[in-house]
């Protein structure tokens, strides 16, 4: 079972501590510039909300909630393919963000058993509007899942002609589409065969398309659980 967290909401429709993530959702969906975090303890969550957002939320960075670019900690890891040449198999995904880009997608899974039936989600970073949703896939994992999810991602934004910044917390994911290959145990049977139909039209993608989007980590220690997330902690 998963340790329980507190949620900090310093800015939101009431801000406060929470118990559960569904308190917490209640309270930053769809409200502009939202600031909260998640702990692993009472009493560090009631530090933090006294502390107030600024030490705390993006690293202390007051213009976290702003709509600038990503701004990452490593120079020169973008990636952004800025040569018409450059395949996606040339981008790196970058390591780490000091701020969050509101003008972006999160994506997340959401499991019942590994494996066991998958659900995913792209939504709006700044907002919480879901923007697609598939699911339940009958019999998947959720490395699967994340990495489906964010190549959904790259074909909707192509499809509008968007460049926007896409966020992911798998690194599983990110790592599978900087080597694009999947490297999952899951057995290729008739149980399987929706999720793996999926995977393997998202490695198509990849490897017959060019983006200019940016695939970046999201930073749950310091931002809290990603705006996509379902809330099965």
């Amino acid at each position: 079972m998963a340790a329980s967290k507190y949620y900090v909401v310093w800015v939101g429709k009431k801000s406060g501590i929470f118990a559960t993530w569904k308190e917490c959702q209640e309270q930053v969906n769809g409200f502009p510039d939202a600031k909260y975090k998640s702990y692993e303890s009472k009493s560090q969550a009631e530090t933090a909300f006294k502390d107030g957002w600024q030490k705390h939320w993006g690293k202390g960075n007051a213009s976290a909630g702003s709509s600038a670019k990503t701004k990452f900690a490593a120079a020169g890891a973008s990636a952004r393919s800025t040569s018409p040449q450059r395949k996606a198999s040339a981008a790196s995904v970058p390591r780490a963000a000091l701020e969050i880009d509101y003008d972006s997608i999160s994506v997340d899974v959401g499991t019942h058993g590994n494996p066991g039936p998958v659900e995913y989600k792209g939504v709006d970073t700044q907002t919480g509007d879901i923007l697609f949703y598939v699911g339940p896939i009958p019999n998947g994992t959720n490395n699967l899942g994340e990495f489906i999810a964010v190549v959904h991602a790259l074909d909707y934004l192509k499809k509008q002609g968007s460049s926007k910044t896409i966020y992911s917390d798998s690194r599983t994911a990110l790592a599978w589409i900087r080597n694009l290959k999947i490297a999952s145990t899951l057995k290729r049977d008739e149980s399987t065969k929706k999720i793996w139909a999926l995977a393997d039209w998202a490695l198509d993608w990849l490897r017959t398309n060019k983006y200019e989007n940016q695939i970046a980590k999201w930073n749950t220690e310091e931002w809290g659980e990603i705006r996509a997330d379902f809330g099965r902690k």
